[in-house]
């Protein structure tokens, strides 16, 4: 598994596509934060709520991006056939691609630690709500692993690395904003329309970033990760008869 998540790894910064895809993402995210109008600094409080409500949104882009290639790369040039020939489980093929471009998403997360150190440097009095913050990084981890799985499951089905980005941006942004756009209908009353935004992925990542950790929110974004590989390797094995 761990060969194929480094084979992913180094695949995606061989060239400079790689590093591009994430000076973008840190870039339109610093420009957001510090620099477009209604920036941090017009609130007069120290909040890094801004990122985190624009953040899902630019990596709706950038994870489709980097998951596109994985699978319709391997497809197109005849390598899934060689990868089958290795002593490795079909679910050791997806686990290890599923890891190795978490951790490039995971790459293009971190350096955004240094926004907080920015703004606990400029900040006047206590700064930043560290609990809601770290909260508020742990669902956006939660939701990246999920745009993750997502991107991985899409490319499964092709071996078009512009149409799994296609497949993979609508898919998160339904499965991201859909159920809650949904629950918003007048046809959705009584209850029905928070058990439909419940489905979503915005209800729990909100809720995470709010600082409060719920069992409940978690369990929903694994169970997610789990169905979306199984459905992955159930993809696959389909490819084989």
């Amino acid at each position: 598994m761990w060969m194929i998540c480094k084979k992913e790894w180094q695949q995606f910064f061989s060239n400079l596509t790689g590093y591009i895809i994430i000076t973008v993402f840190l870039v339109v995210n610093g420009l957001a934060l510090f620099v477009f109008e209604n920036n941090i600094f017009s609130f007069g409080y120290a909040t890094l709520e801004k990122f985190f409500l624009l953040a899902p949104w630019i990596l709706l882009l950038l994870i489709p991006a980097v998951t596109m290639r994985s699978f319709p790369d391997e497809f197109k040039t005849g390598t899934y056939e060689v990868l089958k020939t290795l002593p490795l489980s079909s679910w050791q093929i997806i686990l290890g691609k599923y890891v190795g471009n978490l951790l490039v998403v995971f790459m293009a997360l971190l350096p955004t630690f240094i926004y907080i150190i920015s703004i606990q440097q400029l900040a006047v009095g206590d700064g930043l709500d560290m609990a809601a913050t770290t909260g508020a990084y742990i669902g956006l981890f939660f939701l990246a692993a999920v745009f993750t799985a997502i991107g991985i499951y899409a490319g499964s089905f092709t071996n078009n690395a512009v149409v799994a980005f296609v497949i993979s941006l609508i898919a998160c942004a339904l499965l991201y904003y859909g159920f809650n756009a949904t629950s918003k209908l007048p046809i959705f009353t009584g209850g029905i329309d928070y058990y439909l935004e419940m489905a979503g992925i915005d209800f729990h990542y909100s809720n995470i970033s709010k600082g409060v950790i719920d069992s409940r929110d978690i369990i929903y974004f694994l169970s997610i990760i789990l169905l979306l590989l199984i459905l992955t390797m159930r993809n696959l094995a389909n490819k084989k008869s």
